[in-house]
């Protein structure tokens, strides 16, 4: 269902068999062939680079194609209809964190702020920007608008966003980070397709990444800790 605000995606001609079958391939060697081998060979780097450098080229791409609504991108107006239900759930999700980390980590609770005062200031400001806002470019508006022929608009487009989401996480090398973001990655996909704004999935993304940071959780989803 979408917002008043949303605009559904033209109606494209019923692509053939092989082509869907082509853009299946290709979204299992981008998604997950790609994010192996990097996860491999590029032990210890920093993905910031690569996901800007990507990022840019999904503009490119959907600037491109003559059916995508460019107001996807930003969206501003959809914000303030899905502002309740983003911080409501988030503030549930705050809660668990602590009880969970002040339980299972006690020692890491709250320990990059404490710690490391100076990154984790960094790392607020710097991680919607380089990181939040490419990885949406990719994750929800690419991939939505490139393999809307192969899964739909629907649940199978929201499992199969969520699911490539979570797998890229491998990098990180530990369960938590590709679960969590998989379960983060089911509800940022939702969030795009109820209200076809960035700018609402940034803005969830962003206090999301923000919480796992401060609460003691960053270094399963920190690059700077692997």
């Amino acid at each position: 269902m979408l917002t008043d605000d949303a605009v559904p995606v033209a109606r494209r001609d019923t692509p053939s068999l092989a082509k869907r079958a082509g853009l299946a391939v290709e979204f299992l060697a981008l998604f997950f062939g790609v994010i192996t081998v990097f996860s491999v060979l590029a032990e210890g780097v920093s993905p910031i680079p690569f996901l800007v450098v990507l990022g840019v080229a999904s503009v490119v791409y959907l600037l491109r194609v003559g059916d995508f609504d460019r107001r996807d991108l930003w969206r501003a107006s959809a914000v303030r209809g899905q502002l309740r239900s983003i911080l409501g759930l988030w503030a549930a999700a705050c809660v668990v964190a602590v009880a969970g980390v002040a339980m299972f980590l006690p020692g890491d609770l709250f320990s990059m702020p404490r710690e490391e005062p100076v990154v984790w200031a960094i790392v607020a400001v710097g991680y919607p920007v380089l990181s939040v806002y490419p990885q949406e470019l990719i994750f929800r508006s690419f991939l939505f608008r490139r393999y809307a022929p192969v899964f739909g608009s629907g649940a199978g487009m929201i499992i199969a966003s969520a699911a490539a989401f979570g797998f890229a996480h491998i990098i990180f090398g530990n369960l938590f980070a590709v679960l969590a973001t998989t379960a983060g990655g089911v509800l940022f996909a939702w969030r795009y397709a109820r209200s076809r704004s960035l700018l609402a999935v940034s803005i969830e993304h962003g206090l999301y990444g923000f919480l796992l940071f401060t609460v003691g959780l960053g270094r399963f989803v920190y690059h700077g800790a692997v």
